[in-house]
């Protein structure tokens, strides 16, 4: 069984990672995350992953599915739900499966820089909570050893719903406290010169990304600098619902905006972000009756965007779902045609 971040790797030298936990019964939905310099190579100055000794480069927006589709279309899956191929793997398909968890026992035990650098901020979170390290994992280069203890960002999983409220909790205290700092205290404004979304602004990203709490600076001992961490939110297994096998057909009916408020803010954090809705107004003139139940973004700016009981400012492709008794409609957000017009976000800043 593969879930959310868990990361098959095939023979040819392609990391995968799983992608959410929609699949079917024998396959699993990944996007494509790096390739060996064996078989690709990437002319992007910051896609050389090179920590490890062999070469690795990292795949941008749809690249990775473009190469996968070109040359390997064994690694993909045609989902008549969406009536498009997407990238997806069998567990025989592949020569190996790294797991977050399992990696960062592997990381403690190597006692480099990173290592420690990564205990130093795991330590202050465990010894004020009820966490343990057992709740946590690591994704990205940490997972897969080609790291540069100069560069790299320390990129952790935490694992259950209940988990991750604890970790916010606790990661606020250390924010006030001065232990660690909040990576969006202080924001340079430089960093969003290329910024394109139309109806979500740098400054309200900003303010959004600094509330979820699940992004810091570590001022490192070990590393001699300050270093960027991040915990990706992933469901434990008892919390896990597959609805793949429960959807039979998915209709898009047209782009909407509208107010919602937020009623199931449960599955918001995860990937892909689930938000239970009610209607409160749609500000948009679509030529259909709009009456959505839920939200679901697959794009990583909108995830853990809003919390129970707010409204928000919803823009995207609404959408007719038809299951095996019933349907629905859902507003989607997610890698399409006006993908820079989506948006979801508090409609008033606090």
């Amino acid at each position: 069984m593969l879930r959310d971040r868990d990361s098959p790797v095939t023979r040819e030298g392609i990391i995968m990672r799983v992608y959410g936990y929609d699949h079917p019964l024998d396959k699993y939905i990944c996007d494509v995350e790096y390739a060996s310099e064996a078989i690709y190579r990437s002319y992007v100055p910051k896609a050389l992953r090179d920590g490890g000794g062999e070469k690795y480069y990292k795949f941008y927006e749809d690249e990775g599915l473009r190469f996968v589709l070109s040359k390997y279309p064994q690694y993909t899956l045609y989902v008549p739900q969406l009536k498009k191929r997407v990238v997806a793997v069998s567990e025989e398909q592949v020569a190996e499966v790294r797991r977050p968890q399992e990696g960062l026992m592997k990381l403690l035990d190597k006692g480099d820089s990173m290592a420690r650098a990564s205990l130093e901020v795991l330590e202050r979170v465990l010894s004020a909570s009820k966490l343990k390290i057992s709740d946590f994992g690591v994704f990205g280069s940490l997972l897969h050893g080609f790291y540069r203890a100069e560069l790299s960002d320390l990129d952790f999983v935490v694992y259950g719903i209940g988990e991750l409220a604890e970790l916010r909790s606790v990661l606020s205290e250390l924010y006030e406290s001065g232990s660690l700092t909040n990576e969006f205290d202080a924001v340079d404004e430089s960093r969003f010169a290329r910024w394109r979304f139309e109806k979500y602004t740098a400054k309200e990203y900003a303010w959004h990304q600094r509330r979820k709490a699940i992004y810091g600076l570590l001022n490192s001992k070990s590393l001699k600098r300050t270093v960027k961490f991040e915990f990706e939110p992933v469901l434990k297994w008892d919390e896990i619902v597959n609805e793949y096998e429960r959807i039979v057909d998915i209709e898009t009916l047209g782009f909407v905006e509208a107010l919602v408020r937020i009623v199931d803010d449960r599955y918001a954090p995860f990937m892909p972000s689930k938000y239970g809705i009610e209607l409160v107004e749609v500000t948009s003139r679509p030529p259909i009756k709009v009456e959505p139940a839920r939200i679901v973004s697959y794009v990583e700016e909108f995830r853990m965007q809003l919390f129970k009981d707010e409204v928000g400012f919803v823009a995207g492709w609404l959408e007719e779902v038809h299951t095996k008794n019933s349907s629905f409609q859902q507003i989607v957000l997610t890698r399409r045609e006006r993908y820079y017009e989506q948006a979801l976000k508090l409609a008033r800043l606090k």
